[in-house]
């Protein structure tokens, strides 16, 4: 095994046990000190409580990144298709360290083979929407009512959020799937490659859409439910004794 091939198994195997440690240590202990409703939660939803607390540091981290890969990465930018992969390999592998079992972590382990990485690093940069799912459950969990104002804040936040780092990149990410549709470049990726990276894009801009949906109309009604509660309903107002 080659010294990359050799850091790049050390860096998949660090993440997952850097993972395990902060949902079996850290997460609990802070989370006990933290939030007084914590230590009333019962197993199943501790479980669940320190996953989502663990998910949402990952998304941070690697959504953040993707971030940098795209502004300052200049060999994947100039070269969406066969840019040097290392960057993108490397958080590639710290992803799948965490989400081994998951659909994108499959296909971005495919990416960060050193094919397509300026578009794998795009499909990551979706972990910033993460945080915001997270808390909603949190949220739920301790009993917030979907009205209280830290609730719809952070409603507001995921429906902006989710949209701009899986709607509003589409353009540019189809933009450039274009550019290099028909190159010498598109033709050196294995026909399998082409075939998994074109429609597992469409398919899963498909159900961003669809989520991108179902988040916009939720987080219409409570908005409107809230205002609706603080003014008063017109039927209320107009009642007389």
């Amino acid at each position: 095994m080659d010294p990359f091939s050799q850091l790049i198994l050390t860096i998949s195997v660090t993440s997952f046990l850097t993972f395990q440690w902060l949902f079996h240590k850290v997460s609990p202990w802070v989370s006990t000190r933290i939030s007084p409703g914590f230590p009333g939660l019962n197993d199943k939803q501790k479980v669940e409580w320190n996953s989502r607390t663990v998910s949402t540091f990952h998304a941070l981290l690697v959504g953040i990144f993707c971030l940098c890969i795209l502004l300052f990465d200049d060999a994947v930018n100039e070269d969406p298709v066969w840019g040097d992969p290392t960057m993108m390999a490397w958080n590639c592998r710290w992803y799948i360290g965490f989400m081994l079992a998951d659909l994108n972590a499959l296909l971005s382990f495919f990416f960060g083979q050193g094919m397509l990485p300026y578009f794998a690093n795009f499909r990551l940069l979706a972990e910033f929407s993460t945080p915001c799912v997270n808390q909603r459950w949190f949220f739920e969990v301790l009993g917030y009512p979907k009205t209280s104002r830290p609730n719809m804040a952070n409603g507001v936040v995921m429906a902006l959020v989710f949209f701009m780092v899986r709607i509003a990149v589409m353009p540019v990410y189809y933009s450039r799937m274009y550019a290099v549709y028909g190159t010498e470049a598109f033709y050196m990726v294995p026909w399998g490659g082409r075939i998994a990276w074109i429609c597992s894009s469409i398919c899963l801009d498909i159900m961003n859409i669809m989520w991108m949906h179902k988040i916009a109309r939720g987080c219409y009604k409570v908005l409107r439910s809230a205002r609706q509660s603080k003014a008063g309903t017109p039927q209320e107002n107009g009642k007389t004794d």
